[in-house]
């Protein structure tokens, strides 16, 4: 209230009494900004003219009641509040003029200064309350904009950076697929741009209005998951205080993306077949059967065919996965793409650094075109970030380039036999892990917020290392 009343807000006091309008600005000196009008057509002036937050008129005047103004008045300047001053119980039309908007309230004639300075202040501080509404709402208005033209940015299918054959093929199955609602794989190494190209089958498909939700099946337990894909009911399990809708039914009529969904445990993949072949399924707790309508687009850098043979895969739910495959080739099998995504990420970020690259050196590229890039597209853009920040010139060079342990290893000409031994460090110190991780577990009966606590980690890092080193046994 205090913040409202210290706001120059402007008032407009509207009587064909002039003794009253004296008393009014007498009363109300200093605190506010005062018009006065001694008839509807002079306030209606004033109104058209001023940007003003609370008009108070009495009902009964000459050629143009109280009513009647506001109603005009309302019709071009709907944020003010209004305020009707009556020695008439005239109460159904002024009820009807509180409904219609353009009165607040009515007070009655003789006005008390203490009665009708208070209705100012609640008027004033629901004009406040408006007018920071309308404010959120035109940010809001232009955020959706932004980000509406944000994702048609970065998903239209001109917008995956790329020149190569390879990456071409890739579009041009998009194109097919997107149309549809088919169920679509897409397959390929860490680092490739699976999900960017989930979000352009989404996003140029007939469900690009509607929800696209992802979730990534290696990063939660299998508790968690079954949770999050399906929902659960209140009281379901332990902490289940409130019933909670699942991604699935978050995303009906749209598209899910399932990540990693080579790490889906065996037990959901029983429900997650149900959905693909019926499109329905029970909450976790619960005995209601809900329908959805849903595109599942899933993506897994691991061989299914293998997880298939060996038990950990269902052969039912690979083939209704696997409709429309998308092969994602590595960016050491596209070098034609290198020149054309390094070009993307310094335009990215040399505008978050603030810098100005204003040329290339031939030995930074070259350098680029030998590397193996283990780490795909992904790697090739942390290191451009680095190469940027490490520039003092504006000119990116080869001594700007920190590749990891792998690139040493491979471009070293006389590579000693303690350097190779090295390499298998990596292998000894995955294996000390592992044996940790198992060891935890055990001392710890299988309770795995212990284990995680033990091991100095959080939970979720527990689970998806867990996957990692293929320890499913342990869950």
């Amino acid at each position: 209230m205090n913040k409202v009343l210290n706001t120059k807000y402007s008032i407009l006091y509207v009587d064909d009494e002039l003794d009253n309008l004296d008393v009014f600005r007498f009363n109300f000196r200093g605190v506010f900004e005062i018009f006065t009008a001694a008839s509807g057509e002079e306030a209606l002036a004033i109104v058209k003219n001023n940007d003003i937050a609370v008009i108070i008129t009495d009902q009964r005047m000459p050629r143009m009641s109280g009513l009647q103004f506001l109603e005009k008045a309302y019709s071009s300047n709907d944020s003010f509040l209004g305020i009707i001053l009556t020695a008439y119980k005239d109460t159904d039309v002024l009820i009807e003029a509180i409904k219609a908007g353009y009165v607040f309230r009515f007070i009655t004639k003789p006005w008390d200064s203490e009665e009708l300075r208070n209705a100012i202040a609640q008027a004033l501080e629901l004009y406040h309350l408006r007018l920071e509404n309308k404010f959120l709402q035109e940010r809001l208005k232009q955020y959706a904009g932004y980000l509406d033209n944000q994702v048609k940015k970065d998903f239209n299918f001109g917008n995956i950076v790329g020149q190569s054959k390879q990456l071409d093929e890739v579009l041009q199955k998009i194109e097919k697929v997107a149309s549809t609602s088919s169920t679509v794989l897409i397959r390929g190494e860490t680092g490739t741009g699976k999900e960017l190209i989930a979000h352009a089958i989404h996003h140029n498909s007939k469900r690009s209005e509607q929800p696209f939700v992802k979730i990534n099946c290696a990063a939660l337990s299998p508790g968690v998951l079954e949770s999050e894909l399906f929902g659960h009911e209140k009281g379901a399990f332990t902490g289940a205080v409130n019933s909670r809708m699942g991604r699935f039914e978050l995303a009906d009529q749209g598209t899910i993306f399932l990540d990693e969904i080579g790490d889906l445990p065996l037990k959901i993949q029983v429900k997650l077949l149900r959905i693909l072949q019926e499109m329905e399924f029970e909450k976790v707790g619960g005995e209601k059967t809900l329908k959805v309508d849903v595109r599942v687009v899933s993506a897994t850098h691991k061989n299914l065919e293998e997880l298939v043979k060996t038990g950990k895969f269902r052969q039912d739910l690979y083939y209704r996965l696997n409709v429309f495959p998308i092969m994602v080739p590595p960016l050491r099998g596209r070098k034609d793409d290198l020149l054309p995504l390094l070009n993307y990420f310094i335009e990215k970020y040399a505008k978050t650094t603030g810098k100005i690259i204003k040329n290339i050196e031939t030995g930074f590229l070259d350098a680029l075109k030998e590397y193996s890039w283990p780490g795909n597209v992904r790697e090739l853009e942390n290191l451009t970030e680095r190469a940027i920040i490490l520039s003092n010139d504006g000119i990116l060079k080869k001594e700007n380039l920190e590749f990891g342990p792998v690139f040493n290893q491979t471009f070293q000409t006389h590579v000693s036999v303690n350097e190779i031994a090295k390499k298998s460090l990596k292998n000894q110190l995955a294996q000390q892990e592992k044996e940790r991780i198992v060891e935890a577990v055990k001392q710890n009966n299988g309770n795995m917020a212990a284990a995680a606590r033990s091991l100095e980690i959080n939970r979720s890092t527990l689970y998806y290392r867990i996957k990692k080193y293929d320890l499913d046994y342990l869950i």
